[in-house]
């Protein structure tokens, strides 16, 4: 009797002490918010973040410690970003309490048209090689949030990156991964092996890998500014290599860039503003989802029910029909936004679903016309910067220019070849875009700056993230660990047509009980190990006036505050 006693006050001691673990009841959860007072950054690296963290304690602002991690991510992560890249940023401004957009991303060559595509048979925009690299606007991104917010000298915002280029650095482990994979495919292209290939493979996990050819890129910005890049010996460099690979990015296509700030747009969704930038990115598809989830009762539901599950992937089948018909360049087409976003439009495209069937297929709205890193950063002056920064495709085009340390984008792969499209292909034009940061607000204060890594499924992954902390309660790092949904088969920018009603992609932490349900209405379910984007948040504590910080357990990133 006394051994049966024993043996259930052990397993009872052993229950509690694990369920301590969990405290909010949420088997998911991995790890507590990091919480701090005088600043937070949130990267997918550790490296990165303690370069945001240094930064920030030297006097510098959160708009240079997101500039030096972004940096530091271009040399610590190139399997998801780096200057050959695109880039897009909100940022909230403590003196003028105000949101501000910034949309750095580049234009096709002036020298290719669509006829050049016709001509040589393309269905679509090859995804490697010199057709898809579109004018990287990373640098030029960099020297506008620096002019306009920056404290300290770009010299000592990139010294960091410029140090652990020539030094070396220890290569994480899902990075090493990734790296890998990448170079399987762009190993052939000039240039790669000798940046990115040291003794002939990727680096491995722990292995230091140094990168002196950037070190001296980012040395020469450094010094000369973002001129240097799109007009000096730099563009030379880029403008030479490309042509030798028969691509067509110019000195004029360099020279002729600029950024645009642009107004952020929101909707409110249950006493919360979400805030997105407009197209030419995809942003908008978010307000749109949340628009129509808005009619519903969805905290009622719960997380990972049927109910909330099939209402999810419907609405995220309705907003991309539209993204596939309307998101594109504002400056070559008069883009029905306010309208997309509104609620009375939500209203009557929500008519479309049906409760207890899965769609094959939704036609966009008629209206009338006229992989990626994701940082956050935020100082004790209540500054936060949201920004988002990507070579498109993981290491990009392999277009690896000139002795320069990086590779080039292949954001042109998103452009569609189909005449009287929207997002056709255009020269001088900027193609539909995926990267997205986003902010929320509340009575307008900051309330939150987050984002989430991953192609397509970055609105997906901020709707699920916002119903998380808005309907079911959940802090800023269950949010981001709850298991997520990703539909794939809509509708895309590039011309595909959703006819099957795709398939739902589910991470394990779902029951089956729910999993046969939505079966039974008709979804196409399947499973993957990866794919559901990378997520990093900061939070901001009005009553306790402390910074949350949150990232993204299935990377190698981290949260730090001090």
């Amino acid at each position: 009797m006394k051994k049966s006693v024993l043996l259930l006050l052990a397993l009872c001691l052993n229950f509690f002490m694990l369920a301590q673990d969990r405290i909010t009841g949420h088997q998911f959860a991995t790890r507590s918010e990091v919480i701090a007072q005088h600043g937070m950054a949130c990267t997918s690296q550790p490296l990165a973040t303690q370069v945001a963290l240094d930064i920030l304690k030297s006097g510098g602002n959160a708009i240079d410690a997101a500039i030096a991690a972004n940096a530091v991510l271009g040399l610590v992560e190139p399997v998801g970003c780096g200057i050959g890249g695109d880039l897009f940023a909100i940022v909230w401004d403590a003196k003028t309490q105000k949101l501000y957009g910034l949309n750095a991303s580049g234009r096709s060559p002036y020298q290719l048209t669509l006829d050049y595509f016709k001509a040589h048979n393309y269905a679509k925009v090859p995804a490697y090689g010199p057709l898809s690299v579109s004018v990287p606007g990373c640098v030029d991104g960099w020297s506008e949030l620096h002019q306009r917010f920056g404290s300290l000298t770009m010299r000592q915002i990139l010294l960091p990156a410029i140090r652990y280029a020539r030094q070396g650095f220890p290569v994480s482990e899902l990075i090493a991964y990734y790296w890998k994979r990448n170079a399987e495919i762009l190993k052939d292209y000039p240039g790669f092996a000798e940046v990115f290939l040291p003794n002939g493979q990727a680096p491995g996990k722990g292995e230091i890998f140094k990168n002196p050819l950037l070190a001296n890129t980012l040395e020469q910005i450094a010094t000369e500014g973002r001129d240097a890049f799109y007009k000096g010996e730099i563009a030379h460099k880029m403008v030479d290599y490309l042509q030798a690979q028969r691509g067509f990015l110019s000195l004029q296509d360099l020279a002729d860039h600029s950024s645009e700030w642009v107004e952020p747009v929101s909707t409110s969704y249950r006493g919360y503003d979400i805030w997105e930038l407009p197209p030419n990115g995809q942003g908008t598809a978010v307000l749109q989802i949340l628009n129509i989830l808005e009619q519903y009762d969805i905290s009622e539901m719960g997380f990972g029910s049927p109910e909330y599950m099939h209402l999810f992937i419907e609405a995220k089948k309705l907003a991309f029909e539209d993204r596939a018909k309307y998101y594109s360049d504002p400056d070559f087409n008069t883009l029905p936004t306010d309208e997309l976003i509104s609620k009375e439009y939500a209203t009557e495209r929500a008519k479309l679903i049906d409760l207890h069937k899965a769609s094959r297929s939704f036609p966009a709205g008629e209206l009338e016309q006229g992989n990626t890193i994701y940082l956050t950063t935020a100082d004790d002056e209540g500054n936060m910067v949201s920004l988002i920064q990507s070579n498109y495709r993981g290491m990009g085009s392999g277009m690896t220019p000139g002795k320069l340390g990086f590779v080039l984008q292949n954001r042109g792969e998103l452009f569609a070849l189909e005449e009287g499209h929207h997002n056709v292909y255009a020269p001088h034009k900027r193609p539909f875009h995926t990267i997205i940061p986003a902010f929320i607000t509340k009575d307008g204060q900051p309330f939150m700056s987050f984002g989430l890594m991953g192609g397509a499924m970055q609105p997906q992954g901020h709707v699920q993230v916002i119903c998380n902390l808005i309907d079911f309660g959940m802090n800023l790092q269950e949010a981001g660990d709850a298991p997520r949904i990703r539909h794939e088969g809509s509708s895309q920018p590039t011309g595909e047509k959703m006819t099957d009603g795709g398939t739902v992609f589910l991470e394990s932490g779902f029951d089956y009980p729910t999993i046969r349900e939505l079966i039974s209405k008709g979804h196409q379910i399947n499973y993957s190990r990866g794919g559901y984007g990378g997520y990093q948040a900061i939070r901001w504590d009005p009553k306790n006036k402390v910074f949350l910080g949150a990232s993204e357990s299935r990377k190698d990133g981290q949260a730090a505050g001090y």
